[in-house]
């Protein structure tokens, strides 16, 4: 039987569609937070030894940035989903404007003109792009009906919206970022009920381009695709990277060489070991075994985060729910396999462990409306406006 106040539904407890903040905040996903400080944990212990056992130099600063992302993660877990839904598109064009201003005004730093400027700190919209696409799907094809999202008419919007902030970023030039921003879009179609068949013919067209797509890119992005066919054929210059990422793999064995021992990156052997590295560092001090133990936490959040955002009872939160659940799971992908050698070097940062200030607050708002689909699971979203709530 229902009530004004919420109903009963197989697998949900009865709850009121309405909280008080409070309420809000002690119906987060607990369990979710926890992993969440475990992995945090693990990447401060990560830099401490990644900078000789200071605090000094990467840690502390970790630590404020993470504190400010927790406390944005509980904000946007406390606002309602319906108002999320509402400014999605909003929050989309905001986004695209500060790519705008990154064009204009945009900080240049080891070549790439990537940051705006805002005084106590850079901030990266691109990385701010990724949350705020993802609304803007969900959103796009929340008001979609089963038969709309068949025909390809209606693929043009979505298509449109996520084409532009990718030519920005590339113009940065940001090719891990657009990776990331076009595999989670991508993600979203399939999750929306894109058929399959239109991905495969995607995948041929793009196959076939690919000459053209090597006409376009930069000489520093084409010898990193050639040195990941062969490493070795500069094993001085581009290919040292991979390397020496691999040796420290690999010197790490079974249990690792022991917390602050490992030699690739004390003796400053391998580069970028406090951003798109650092997961080699753990590796080599924790050997298989820890970066199994760190797989399995990146496992059990994603995990959590596909169970969340299937209880959802509106589209619109089962799309963004899976959306940021999707986009965090590319994110580790990318850095794990890049570090091993799987893929390209792209410089894409292993989430909530390498240093970075706006990927670590983005990352853990992006949490943040994960929390807030588990939160306001019971909210009722029309998919058309008038139409009966679903």
């Amino acid at each position: 039987m229902a009530t004004q106040e919420g109903s009963l539904h197989s697998g949900f407890a009865f709850r009121p569609v309405e909280l008080t903040f409070g309420q809000k905040i002690w119906s987060i996903n607990w369990a979710l937070l926890l992993i969440i400080l475990v992995i945090a944990a693990i990447g401060f212990l990560t830099l401490y030894s990644t900078a000789g056992g200071t605090s000094d130099t990467w840690v502390l600063r970790q630590l404020i940035r993470f504190g400010i992302g927790i406390v944005a993660m509980f904000v946007v877990a406390s606002i309602d989903l319906r108002l999320w839904y509402r400014f999605a598109y909003a929050g989309y064009l905001g986004a695209l404007g500060l790519l705008g201003v990154v064009e204009v005004l945009g900080t240049v730093e080891m070549g790439a003109q990537r940051w705006v400027d805002v005084g106590v700190f850079n901030l990266q919209p691109s990385e701010i792009m990724k949350l705020a696409l993802v609304l803007a799907l969900a959103r796009y094809f929340h008001g979609r009906t089963e038969e709309e999202v068949g025909l390809i008419r209606w693929l043009f919007t979505p298509l449109l919206m996520i084409a532009v902030p990718v030519a920005l970023v590339l113009r940065q030039p940001d090719l891990g970022t657009a990776i990331l921003i076009v595999l989670g879009s991508l993600a979203i179609l399939f999750l929306a009920g894109v058929r399959i068949w239109k991905f495969a013919f995607a995948g041929v067209a793009a196959a076939g381009a690919l000459p053209l797509i090597w006409g376009y890119l930069h000489d520093y992005q084409k010898i990193r695709v050639l040195t990941f066919f062969d490493p070795e054929r500069d094993p001085l210059g581009a290919g040292y990277h991979i390397i020496q990422s691999k040796i420290a793999l690999g010197s790490g064995g079974l249990i690792g060489k022991g917390f602050m021992q490992g030699t690739q990156s004390h003796l400053n052997f391998l580069p970028e070991k406090h951003t798109d590295f650092i997961f080699t560092v753990f590796a080599e001090e924790f050997g298989l075994f820890g970066g199994l133990t760190l797989l399995l936490l990146y496992a059990l959040v994603i995990a959590t985060g596909f169970i969340i955002a299937l209880r959802a009872r509106n589209q619109f939160g089962r799309l963004l729910g899976l959306g940021v659940t999707v986009t965090f799971f590319i994110y580790a992908f990318i850095n794990i396999a890049m570090v091993m050698g799987l893929i390209p070097v792209v410089g894409v940062p292993l989430p909530l462990i390498s240093y970075g200030g706006t990927a670590m607050v983005t990352i853990l708002a992006g949490f943040g409306l994960l929390m807030n689909v588990h939160i306001h699971r019971e909210v009722r979203i029309p998919r058309r406006p008038g139409s009966v709530e679903t």
